[in-house]
């Protein structure tokens, strides 16, 4: 490989990250560029941390003989055989020292020290380097603060110095275009952990100006711990952020798993929407997630009992209405969210239920929307005057459970 082709390399490398290629094709397309230009590449891996409340990092690999596992996310490197792992690569040597470099030519008698380079010797490689380039602290985010990667040959003589001195060279390309789109990709992260999928969507495309929303009509969703005031004065502080995490979990999953958008986390509540070009498919949705839930919520009741551990019940309830969508808020501060009678009348619909024991109320305007196959499961409670609403209303339950039950 030339000088000279180290910008024709550059310039792709440049081109894909512009135009938004995954890390792995930028990384395997860096890869078959350089072994076209005659650099004896046959495996390459990129590595770096990344922002994201379940995995640490992401990694991408290739290699010029096999098929193989291109990306993957890992998850803590500072527990368990994960750490062991760590510990005994050359990627934590160069992280915990000084050098941004190192080297180990194993087919002529350096150490195979590192992990996973004494199978690279069976295989046949030659060579090994392994290489960081740290980013200042204005381009670190999280645990995001640098890029790794490791590159292996079989040639007969290793690594020349030219060789070494083309990675060099092109390397830094690569890293900057891989952690520009990783940069989106904590972006998106982010936007759908905090906001929810599609607020994050739209908030994404660009409407993010205040005031900006447009009316919408959805069924919503409010519910809440049955309790959770009274079990968290009682339990152990340290048992209470797991509990509550590990409700909120099944109540979240199962409005995911029907298609349904969590909004807000107001403290063990949760406020969600369902969309749907037909009211009734938007409500068979919500109802669909009720009945996750209680599944859910059933098994881990179940594994905390055995645990001794306190247990409580979550109690729903379902509305349909038109509602605002869209930015509310200071100009420093905007949340992304809804508005409107419907979201106020939702939350105390969902109130009542602890005094009439019942874990799931609906209003009438629901019960309406239900097709009319699953509304002959429905029970009308009677009517009730609901606070900071000016009507009262019909409120109906499903004929299966009651709080607790």
């Amino acid at each position: 490989m030339e000088y000279s082709d180290i910008g024709t390399v550059a310039a792709w490398l440049t081109e894909q990250g512009l135009k938004g290629a995954s890390e792995a094709e930028l990384l395997t397309g860096f890869c078959n560029s350089c072994r076209e230009f005659g650099l004896p590449l046959d495996r390459g891996m990129a590595l770096m941390d990344t922002l994201h409340p379940v995995h640490e990092g992401r990694a991408f690999r290739w290699d010029s003989q096999e098929e193989i596992e291109t990306e993957f996310e890992y998850g803590p490197t500072g527990e368990g055989s994960a750490r062991d792992t760590w510990l005994r690569s050359a990627f934590y040597y160069l992280w915990s020292g000084n050098e941004n470099e190192v080297r180990r030519r194993i087919g002529f008698g350096d150490p195979a020290d590192f992990v996973m380079l004494d199978k690279m010797l069976e295989e046949g490689h030659t060579d090994f380097v392994a290489m960081v380039h740290r980013f200042a602290k204005a381009g670190t985010i999280g645990e995001m603060d640098c890029f790794f990667s490791h590159f292996a040959t079989r040639h007969p003589q290793g690594f020349s110095d030219h060789d070494l001195a083309i990675l060099r060279k092109l390397v830094p390309v690569l890293a900057l275009a891989i952690k520009c789109i990783a940069l989106g990709r904590i972006a998106r992260t982010i936007a759908e952990v905090y906001l929810g999928e599609d607020a994050a969507r739209q908030v994404l495309e660009g409407k993010i100006m205040r005031g900006k929303s447009e009316r919408i009509s959805a069924v919503l969703w409010f519910s809440d711990l049955l309790n959770y005031t009274k079990i968290s004065d009682s339990a152990p502080p340290e048992e209470i952020l797991p509990m509550l995490n590990a409700y909120s979990d099944v109540v979240i999953s199962a409005i995911h798993e029907a298609g349904g958008d969590v909004l807000k986390l107001i403290g063990d509540g949760v406020l969600a929407i369902f969309k749907a070009d037909a009211p009734s498919d938007a409500c068979c949705a919500a109802l669909k997630a009720e009945k996750l839930l209680r599944g859910k919520l059933a098994a881990l009741n179940d594994e905390r009992a055995r645990d001794a551990r306190p247990t409580t019940d979550v109690y729903l309830g379902l509305h349909i209405g038109d509602v605002f969508y869209g930015n509310i808020g200071s100009q420093e501060r905007l949340d992304f969210t809804v508005i409107g009678p419907a979201v106020n009348e939702v939350s105390r619909i969902a109130s009542i239920c602890r005094s009439v024991d019942l874990n799931v109320l609906m209003s009438s305007d629901f019960a309406a929307a239900i097709p009319g196959a699953q509304s002959s499961g429905l029970a009308c409670i009677g009517r009730y005057a609901l606070r900071g609403v000016k009507r009262a209303q019909e409120l109906f339950t499903l004929e299966t459970g009651r709080l607790g039950g």
